[in-house]
């Protein structure tokens, strides 16, 4: 297993993380497999998506923080309810088939780790199974 160490810049964000991943996957010398990915933090998550043009993932930030409100009579304690929830929605794994060490995902798509109660240093934990 793997550690990436990922610094979000701010409250809500998408960090795009392909590359980072993609080298893992290279340096590891990872041929032929199936490869997890997991956030364990509960105000984060992990998605794939557009990572062509930028106006997408602002436009999935402005729409989750319409549908899931920062402030909305929530009552956990630490005031970051709606980073929970967020969090919940987006799931905290991903699952990649990679192939001649390579990541096999779409021409336009990315990873990305998403932060929902930034800015945060989180983890990102990368697990190889090999295939025959």
């Amino acid at each position: 297993m793997q550690i990436l160490e990922i610094r979000t810049p701010k409250r809500v964000a998408f960090v795009p993380i392909t590359s980072e991943v993609q080298s893992v996957v290279a340096e590891q010398g990872w041929r032929d497999g199936i490869l997890t990915l997991y956030v364990p933090h509960t105000t984060a998550g992990i998605t794939i998506n557009e990572n062509a043009d930028p106006d997408v993932v602002r436009d999935i930030i402005y729409e989750t923080n319409k549908l899931i409100p920062f402030e909305d009579g929530y009552q956990h304690m630490e005031g970051n309810s709606a980073a929970h929830i967020k969090s919940s929605v987006f799931g905290a794994s991903a699952t990649l088939i990679v192939e001649n060490s390579r990541l096999i995902i779409g021409t336009w798509q990315g990873i990305f780790l998403g932060e929902f109660d930034g800015p945060r240093h989180r983890k990102l934990f990368l697990k190889f199974i090999p295939t025959p």
